[in-house]
C-alpha cells in the first residue's frame, strides 16, 4: 500500500507541477502561456506581410502544442482580441455582446510589427526541442515590457489560482520610464470594454476592485448603459436586469439592446419612476455593479510567485536593460567580425594576396599562402590575425566580385560599420538612457496606431461608496404574524407585526423563551402567542434592551433578566429563559413600572408588588436572571407609561 500512495504522491505532484508551469500560470519573463507563446512563435515562423487563416495558424501551431486545435483556437482569438501582438480581418467575435468568433477556416491573422519589436529576437531566445522532438520551440521570449501587465491573464491550476486585470499599455510604459528614471510611479486596470473603477482595495494587483458601467441619465424616464464594467457583457447585464424586475427590486417598463460596435442598452422605466432614483438599485441588484478579486500569480523563475504590480515594473525595467545590453553586444560582436571580414577582403584584393596561390598545388599549401601573404599587414588586421575559417571565406570571393571590387565603395561601408559601433558603444555606456529612449520609441509606435486606438485609457479611474442592497430597497413588504394558528410571513393572514424588505433578517421570540433569527419567511411556524417579532438588524438590536420577567419552574418565583441580543447563527435556536420557565412579560422599554400579581396564599397579606425595569443591571444572554421575590407569582402587568 505504501508503494502505491508513493507512486499517486508522486504522479499527483508531477501533473500539478505540469498544470501549474506549463498550463494555467503566465511567466513573468514574457507573460505569457505555453499556448499563447507557440501561437506567436508559429505566427513568427510563418509571416511574410500577408495575413494566414486561424485554421492554418492552429494546424502549425500543432507541431509545437500537444493538446490540439481545441485549446488553440480559443486561445488565438483571446490574444487577437487583446488588439496588440495579432491583427485581425474577419469576424473575431464581439467582446461587448459576447458573440463567438466565426469558424477558423474563415478568418485571418498575422503577427504585428510591435508583437516583432517586443518578443523577437531569435538568436537571444532560449530553445528547446518541441514535444515531439522534430522541432525547436522557444523557452521563454525576451520580453522588452511587462506584457503580464498589458494583457492581462486569468488562470486555474491545482491548488492556485491567477487574475491579473488588464493595464493600459501607455500607462504601463509610461510607469517603466518613470522606474528606470528612479522615480515613484503608480499604475492601476484599464479594461477594454471602459465603464469606471474604484481602486481604492487594489493592493498593488491582490486586493479587489469595484467596477462599473457607464449610465447615462440625462433623460429622467429612462437609462442608457453606455459602457459596460469588465467581465460583464450586454447579454449578461440585461439578464441581470430581467431578473432584478422580476424579483420587484427595480421596476422598469422595457429594456432594448442596440449594440453595434458601441454599447447602447435602453431601459425604459415604469410610470412613476425616474433615472436618479433607480441608478443605485441597478448598482446594487444587477451587473451594473461588481466587485472584483485579483491575485498577481506568476512564474518566477520557474516557480510560483505572488508579485504586485510595482514589483513586476521594477523586475522588467531590469530585464529590459539586460536584453537591450545582450543585444547591443550581439551587434557589435557581429559588426566587429563583418569589420574584420571586410579588412580582410580588402587588403586580399588591393594587395593582390590571390595572386601567391596560383603556384599552390595543395589546399594546405593555397592556406600557408594566403596566411604568409598577410604577415606584413598584421599590425592592421589587429591581434585576431587570420585563421582558417578566415581563409575559406576569402578562396571562396567570385573572381567577378574581385575584378569589380571598388575601394571606395569598401571604405564607406567600412567607415559606416565604425560609426555604428562608436554608437553602439555610447549606447552601452549610457544603457538606461538608451533602455528609455527605446520605450518612448515604442510608445511613439502605439499611438500611431489606429488598430488600438492609439493607446488611450478607456476606463475611469474614481472612488465610490459600494452600494448596499439592504439599504437600496423599499421596505414595503407587510409581514403579518396569526397569534392563533401560529404562523408567521409574508403569506400569512394575520396582523401585521412590520413593514420589511426581502433583505431583511427576522427575528422571532417564542413563547417559551426561545428565540431564532430567520431568512423573511412566507409562511413559518413560530407558535401561538408568540412574544416578539420584528427585523433582527444587528444595528438596531445591538440598543434594543429585552426585560424578559419570568417565573421558574419548580416554585414559580419571579425573576427579571434584561439583555441584548448582539450575535447569532442563522435558523439556530436559543434561550433566553432557563428550560421551563413561564414568560410572564416581554418589553423593549430601557425604563417602565411594572406590577406582579402572587398567588393567594394564607397568610400572605401582600398581593401586589410594583418594580421599575430600569433599577436591574443588563447581563449576558447566557446569564441568569435575578429574582424579584420568594412569593409564587401569578402574572405580570406593565404600564404604559
Amino acid at each position: 500500500m505504501a508503494f502505491i500512495k508513493n507512486i499517486f504522491d508522486r504522479n499527483f505532484l508531477e501533473y500539478a507541477s505540469y498544470v501549474i508551469k506549463d498550463r494555467a500560470i503566465p511567466d513573468l519573463e514574457d507573460g505569457l502561456k505555453p499556448v499563447q507563446r507557440r501561437i506567436l512563435h508559429t505566427l513568427f515562423e510563418m509571416d511574410d506581410g500577408k495575413f494566414h487563416k486561424v485554421a492554418n495558424v492552429a494546424g502549425s501551431c500543432m507541431k509545437y502544442h500537444p493538446h490540439g486545435e481545441a485549446s488553440i483556437n480559443p486561445a488565438l482569438i483571446v490574444l487577437a482580441n487583446k488588439e496588440l501582438l495579432i491583427d485581425r480581418q474577419g469576424n473575431f467575435g464581439n467582446l461587448y455582446t459576447g458573440d463567438d468568433a466565426a469558424a477558423p477556416r474563415y478568418i485571418e491573422c498575422r503577427v504585428t510589427p510591435l508583437a516583432k519589436d517586443i518578443f523577437y529576437n531569435p538568436k537571444l531566445t532560449p530553445w528547446v526541442d518541441s514535444y515531439d522532438g522534430r522541432n525547436k520551440e522557444p523557452v521563454l521570449f525576451p520580453a522588452k515590457i511587462p506584457v503580464v501587465l498589458v494583457l492581462g491573464v486569468e488562470g486555474i491550476a491545482v491548488g492556485m489560482s491567477t487574475k491579473i486585470l488588464p493595464h493600459n499599455v501607455l500607462e504601463v510604459l509610461e510607469a517603466e520610464i518613470t522606474c528606470l528614471s528612479g522615480k515613484k510611479f503608480e499604475l492601476y486596470p484599464d479594461f477594454p470594454t471602459g465603464g469606471y473603477v474604484d481602486v481604492s482595495s487594489y493592493e498593488g494587483g491582490n486586493g479587489k476592485v469595484l467596477v462599473r458601467a457607464k449610465l447615462d441619465t440625462s433623460d429622467p424616464k429612462r437609462i442608457l448603459i453606455k459602457e459596460l464594467p469588465f467581465g460583464s457583457t450586454t447579454e449578461s447585464i440585461i439578464n441581470s436586469i430581467d431578473n432584478a424586475a422580476k424579483a420587484g427590486r427595480i421596476k422598469i417598463q422595457s429594456i432594448n439592446d442596440f449594440t453595434t460596435d458601441k454599447v447602447e442598452i435602453e431601459i425604459k422605466l415604469a410610470r412613476g419612476v425616474y433615472a436618479q432614483e433607480t441608478v443605485d438599485a441597478l448598482f446594487a441588484f444587477t451587473e451594473c455593479e461588481q466587485s472584483i478579486s485579483v491575485n498577481l500569480l506568476v512564474i518566477k523563475n520557474g516557480l510560483p510567485s505572488v508579485m504586485t504590480v510595482t514589483e513586476v515594473i521594477k523586475h522588467h525595467a531590469k530585464q529590459l536593460v539586460k536584453i537591450l545590453t545582450s543585444e547591443l553586444e550581439l551587434e557589435k560582436k557581429e559588426l566587429l567580425n563583418k569589420l574584420h571580414l571586410r579588412t580582410l577582403e580588402r587588403i586580399f584584393i588591393e594587395e593582390r594576396i590571390y595572386k601567391g596561390i596560383e603556384k599552390m598545388k595543395t589546399a594546405k599549401g593555397v592556406q600557408d599562402a594566403v596566411i604568409s601573404g598577410f604577415k606584413p599587414f598584421l599590425k592592421e588586421i589587429g591581434t585576431r590575425g587570420v585563421s582558417e575559417d578566415d581563409v575559406d571565406h576569402l578562396l571562396k570571393i567570385p573572381i567577378r566580385r574581385i575584378s569589380l571590387y571598388d575601394i571606395n565603395k569598401a571604405k564607406d561601408e567600412m567607415d559606416q560599420i565604425n560609426a555604428r559601433i562608436k554608437e553602439i558603444n555610447n549606447h552601452l555606456k549610457n544603457i538606461t538612457a538608451y533602455s528609455i529612449a527605446f520605450l518612448k520609441g515604442i510608445i511613439e509606435k502605439i499611438k500611431n496606431n489606429e488598430e488600438i486606438g492609439s493607446g488611450k485609457r478607456r476606463t475611469v479611474v474614481g472612488a465610490f461608496d459600494k452600494v448596499i442592497a439592504k439599504e437600496v430597497v423599499k421596505r414595503d413588504v407587510d409581514l403579518k404574524y396569526d397569534p392563533k394558528t401560529g404562523y408567521l410571513g409574508t403569506n400569512v393572514s394575520g396582523a401585521k407585526v412590520a413593514e420589511v424588505s426581502p433583505f431583511d433578517r427576522i427575528l422571532a421570540i417564542r413563547k417559551n423563551g426561545m428565540y431564532t433569527v430567520m431568512e423573511l419567511p412566507e409562511k413559518a411556524f413560530v407558535g401561538s402567542d408568540a412574544w416578539w417579532t420584528g427585523i433582527a438588524d444587528k444595528d438596531i438590536l445591538s440598543d434594543t434592551v429585552f426585560t424578559i420577567i419570568y417565573k421558574d419552574k419548580e416554585e414559580g418565583y419571579p425573576y427579571i433578566k434584561r439583555c441584548v441580543i448582539e450575535g447569532w447563527i442563522m435558523n439556530k435556536d436559543y434561550f433566553l429563559v432557563p428550560d421551563g420557565a413561564v414568560i410572564l412579560h416581554l418589553d423593549t422599554r430601557e425604563e417602565f413600572t411594572f406590577t406582579l400579581k402572587y398567588k393567594p396564599k394564607p397568610r400572605l397579606k401582600v398581593l401586589t408588588e410594583e418594580f421599575k425595569a430600569q433599577d436591574y443591571n443588563i447581563r449576558g444572554l447566557k446569564a441568569g436572571g435575578i429574582k424579584l421575590s420568594n412569593k409564587e407569582a401569578e402574572k405580570a402587568a406593565a404600564k404604559n407609561k
